[in-house]
């Protein structure tokens, strides 16, 4: 099982639903099957828009569940997260789930939230940063120093200013499958 891997996106096909005391993830709408769509024990699932329920580490997998390590990255008192979830599959950095700056919910909705104030992992492909860059204003200051796994956190200061961090947490330029952060990181 390796530490991280550059898919931003494994696969998110359908919904699913969880529940906690048994440690499994089931496909409910849309899933071909687990066997098939991918992925790979040392995944990491996040469920619910932005992590709205929380992340884990994918153990093992049929071609209808998915076994996951623990729940220690759920909201605390979940005990089951109801059919038609979303969710996503990536290769993010195995790591972060105990990082207390990415801990769910991530106020990231679909990619970057609507709210100016949010934290979030995400893969950044060269082009992206690239692209971001060469922005102006607002948009400029999303730009991170380098390509790979890239943790964002923005907050407005004491005069009312947004201020953006951008910290590259595995440097990497080969990200790929990343169309969720298009939003704040688009490819051109």
């Amino acid at each position: 099982m390796a530490l991280w891997g550059n898919k931003d996106s494994v696969y998110s096909a359908g919904t699913v639903s969880v529940n906690l005391g048994t440690k499994t993830v089931t496909g409910t709408v849309g899933v071909v099957t687990w066997t098939t769509a991918g992925i790979a024990t040392g995944n990491i699932i996040t469920v619910g828009a932005g992590a709205t329920y929380g992340y884990a580490i994918v153990t093992g997998f049929t071609s209808t569940t998915i076994s996951i390590a623990n729940t220690a990255n759920f909201i605390t008192g979940l005990t089951t997260v109801a059919a038609g979830s979303a969710y996503n599959i990536s290769q993010e950095p195995v790591y972060t789930l105990g990082d207390s700056t990415y801990r769910a919910p991530e106020s990231k909705i679909t990619g970057f939230s609507t709210s100016p104030v949010f934290t979030g992992l995400f893969g950044v492909t060269a082009a992206e940063v690239g692209v971001a860059n060469t922005a102006t204003g607002t948009a400029r200051k999303f730009a991170p120093t380098h390509a790979g796994w890239v943790g964002v956190t923005t907050y407005i200061d004491t005069h009312g200013n947004l201020r953006v961090k951008t910290e590259t947490l595995v440097a990497g330029s080969t990200i790929t499958g990343d169309a969720d952060d298009d939003a704040k990181y688009p490819d051109s």
